[in-house]
């Protein structure tokens, strides 16, 4: 995930908030918003122009990926690259006269020998480079391409959240830092590849020579530093894990280093955590959240699987990003506030272990490495904040109707890292997914199996969609096909009263956009003098009446008061309530404003601290509950009122407080 620095507030309808890299900044200038996150400058238009051509791209189906070698002269105060790439691949069902590859064009290709034979033709179609071989390589051959490259990388192209290579001066800290930034499309701007995300490679090298002062981070393990003749260094990190093509990384800065260790569970040995932070002081400012991640590799390794990178290590390479990028074992990152660095830790499973099998499907990647900001808050914080965090996540979602959590076009950057959906809604899909399981161990249970049979693949929602129906035994086509799928989010309209010993529950639903109506549990929390009790039922059509055996006398009810359920409440309604109120206080010791009023209704000045409110009709009847104590409102929504005379109270377990008002069909002027 990435950050940016133009201001946007959550909702706007400008499309820069739906990039990846802005979307961070929203998080830490607005925090009230979530609970810490990404913010960015974004400098990417809405549509990626360079990729692929479908011809290109069926040249680079007929082989199959096995290792990437990246041998680069980089410094950190620019973008100019010299080197070579070598791409080892396995050629498919039919012999290779071709060889096919994406490199952008302002960089000059020196010489490319495939299996060490000097290759003399070579097509460039803007990124495409297309070898004519001087002889076919046959079917299930090997063969070993490279390409010897220089040049300065582009900027300002639209293929990525930024561009795919970059330098720069951090701003606090005052280090130079030259960094790589492939997602989605932009690996091309800086190194030779196939941007194919089913096409992993089972291995990378990255060897990097830089000036002496200088330190690189990268994929793997850092094996060896090797002095040169000219005083350079070659730093050589080497990883023996799948990895897609946006995961191969370099940093370069004259970072300081800051190590500490987790020890999750089953893990054959201490898993390092290597930190590469800005010199001047950085090491200590940063050293609590830092010393904080351990934890989280730990936790996260008991509810999802270990730690995919046990065997090599799990760290950050800091650079002036606005937030974090999660390069597999070592993510890019600025700064490392709590849910950032817990959300790029939690891409190590759901990114970069299993990787979309398309950008269609980049929620399995966001969706659950923003869920797990949650999970983090709820077990390594407190329960309030996880709650706040949720709160926040639902009413960005709620903030318009329109979106389905699968990408349709996934050529629009902007909309693959749609926030609102991509993100949260995703985050609230995951939660919910638990909610219709159940049960917590089977549904983690259910992650664990997704995490084990396509580790170092690739998966689709189909896919995650089958490890839950196999491990929990539920039919969950309606769960995808409406959240997935689907737009919006169900309405509820309820009504309650309770006579005979029984509570009598009417839950009108209605669905918004393209998705009707939604199946769905719900939960209902009973208030009574002796406590509260929650019960669940099952909304199978969109009216469903509910019958609850009951001896107590049920005071109030709130709907999905865990927040569950993506929803909204249009109303709650008790059937039959008198207005006879005790221990009620006189009414001049309200201020209720404005009076009369359009759409709502302000109170202050109350003497005590009041938990509910309700708005009564002139028969008696609630046509409006409110529990303050959960919503933390001061502020009474009553647009969807009728226009007519009211009376509302507010009370806690001692006092109410009772006024009268008159709601208008149109603002006073």
């Amino acid at each position: 995930m990435l950050k940016i620095s133009t201001i946007i507030t959550y909702n706007t309808k400008n499309f820069m908030a739906q990039f990846k890299l802005l979307i961070y900044l929203i998080y830490f200038m607005f925090p009230v918003l979530s609970a810490a996150q990404p913010q960015q400058v974004s400098r990417i238009n809405t549509h990626r122009l360079a990729v692929a051509s479908p011809e290109h791209k069926h040249l680079m189906d007929q082989y199959d990926v096995t290792f990437y070698k990246l041998d680069l002269n980089l410094e950190r105060n620019t973008t100019y690259i010299e080197g070579s790439v070598t791409i080892e691949a396995n050629v498919k069902a039919a012999p290779l006269t071709a060889f096919g590859f994406e490199l952008a064009s302002d960089f000059v290709i020196e010489s490319i020998t495939v299996n060490g034979v000097p290759q003399p033709s070579i097509n460039r179609t803007g990124s495409d480079v297309t070898v004519q071989l001087t002889s076919a390589i046959a079917t299930l051959g090997k063969v070993s391409t490279v390409i010897k490259y220089k040049g300065t990388a582009p900027s300002g192209n639209s293929a990525a959240i930024g561009n795919g290579f970059n330098t720069a001066t951090e701003g606090t800290w005052k280090n130079q830092v030259t960094w790589s930034l492939s997602e989605p499309y932009a690996a091309y701007e800086w190194w030779p590849t196939k941007q194919v995300l089913t096409d992993k490679a089972d291995s990378v090298h990255v060897f990097v020579t830089t000036s002496p002062e200088n330190k690189v981070g990268s994929n793997g393990l850092l094996k060896q530093v090797v002095t040169l003749p000219n005083g350079k260094r070659r730093h050589e990190w080497k990883s023996g894990y799948p990895i897609a093509y946006y995961l191969i990384s370099v940093a370069v800065s004259d970072y300081e280093e800051y190590t500490t260790f987790a020890q999750p569970a089953g893990a054959p040995k201490p898993i390092p955590i290597v930190n590469y932070v800005y010199k001047g002081g950085a090491a200590n400012y940063f050293k609590p959240q830092l010393d904080a991640v351990a934890p989280m590799v730990e936790y996260f390794s008991e509810i999802f699987t270990l730690y995919p990178f046990a065997k090599e290590k799990y760290g950050h390479s800091m650079a002036p990003i606005g937030g974090g990028m999660e390069h597999q074992t070592m993510t890019t990152q600025s700064t490392f506030d709590f849910t950032l660095t817990a959300h790029e830790l939690a891409h190590q499973w759901f990114g970069d272990n299993v990787t979309c099998a398309s950008w269609e499907d980049i929620w399995l990647n966001e969706g659950f490495a923003s869920y797990a900001e949650y999970l983090a808050l709820h077990k390594l914080q407190s329960p309030q904040q996880a709650t706040q965090w949720m709160q926040n996540a639902h009413n960005n979602v709620l903030s318009r109707l329109n979106g389905t959590l699968r990408v349709p076009d996934t050529t629009n950057v902007g909309r693959i890292f749609d926030y609102r959906l991509t993100y949260k809604k995703g985050a609230a899909v995951a939660h919910m997914l638990r909610f219709t399981v159940n049960n917590d161990v089977l549904y983690f249970k259910a992650l664990q199996n997704y995490q084990q049979k396509y580790s170092g693949k690739t998966a689709t929602t189909s896919d995650l969609k089958q490890a839950f129906e196999e491990t929990t035994g539920l039919e969950l086509d309606y769960f995808f096909e409406q959240w997935y799928n689907g737009e919006g989010y169900p309405d509820f309209e309820v009504e309650w009263e309770q006579k005979d010993g029984q509570l009598h529950i009417t839950s009108k639903q209605k669905g918004s956009g393209a998705t009707p109506f939604f199946k769905t549990d719900m939960e209902y929390r009973l208030t009574t003098a002796s406590g509260d009790t929650t019960i669940r039922v099952t909304q199978n059509l969109p009216e469903e009446k509910y019958s609850i055996k009951t001896k107590r006398q049920v005071q109030a009810m709130t709907l999905d008061p865990d927040n569950w359920v993506l929803n909204t409440n249009s109303s709650l309604i008790q059937l039959g309530v008198p207005l006879g109120l005790p221990n009620e206080l006189p009414s001049d010791k309200i201020t209720l404003y404005p009076n009369p009023a359009f759409d709502k209704l302000y109170f202050a000045d109350v003497p005590f601290s009041p938990l509910e409110a309700r708005i009564y009709d002139t028969t008696g009847r609630t046509v409006k509950q409110l529990i303050l104590l959960r919503q933390g409102q001061a502020i009474l929504q009553i647009a969807d009122l009728p226009a007519g005379l009211y009376h509302v109270v507010l009370s806690d377990e001692q006092n109410s407080i009772r006024k009268t008002f008159v709601k208008v069909t149109e603002p006073i002027k």
